[in-house]
């Protein structure tokens, strides 16, 4: 299956959403994004991506970690999604199957979503639920 770990989000100011992630929600700063900052909750890692010149502020696309970034394209697909961009021939020079990417795709709906198979930095991809 499939495992929910990171969500991306359009702010205007990344470390003052940060700040707010820390103090609301506990969450912790995880690393430096391209563009912003991602925080964690030690499972689910949140992008904060600062604005950048229509976007509007809010989710910008979510993302899937996934065993088998073929195979999960195959069910995407056969799901009615459609692939974007993002495979690793497309990155940088000397990338290879094993380098860290993500592949974008859009549901049926045109929701943009990313598929990985190496995480991202703050998520956790298999979580064990406590013993109570």
């Amino acid at each position: 299956m499939a495992k929910l770990r990171h969500i991306a989000l359009i702010v205007p100011d990344p470390e003052k959403a940060a700040k707010f992630f820390e103090d609301a929600f506990d969450m912790k700063v995880a690393g430096k994004a391209r563009r912003g900052l991602y925080v964690s909750d030690g499972t689910v890692n949140v992008a904060l991506l600062k604005q950048e010149g229509d976007e509007k502020v809010g989710i910008y696309h979510f993302g899937m970690w996934v065993d088998d970034l073929d195979e999960a394209e195959k069910k995407v697909v056969g799901a009615g999604g459609k692939y974007l961009a993002g495979r690793p021939e497309q990155s940088a020079p000397g990338a290879t199957a094993h380098s860290y990417y993500e592949a974008k795709f859009k549901d049926p709906l045109g929701i943009v979503f990313d598929l990985t198979h190496t995480g991202w930095v703050g998520a956790v991809k298999d979580v064990v639920a406590a013993k109570s």
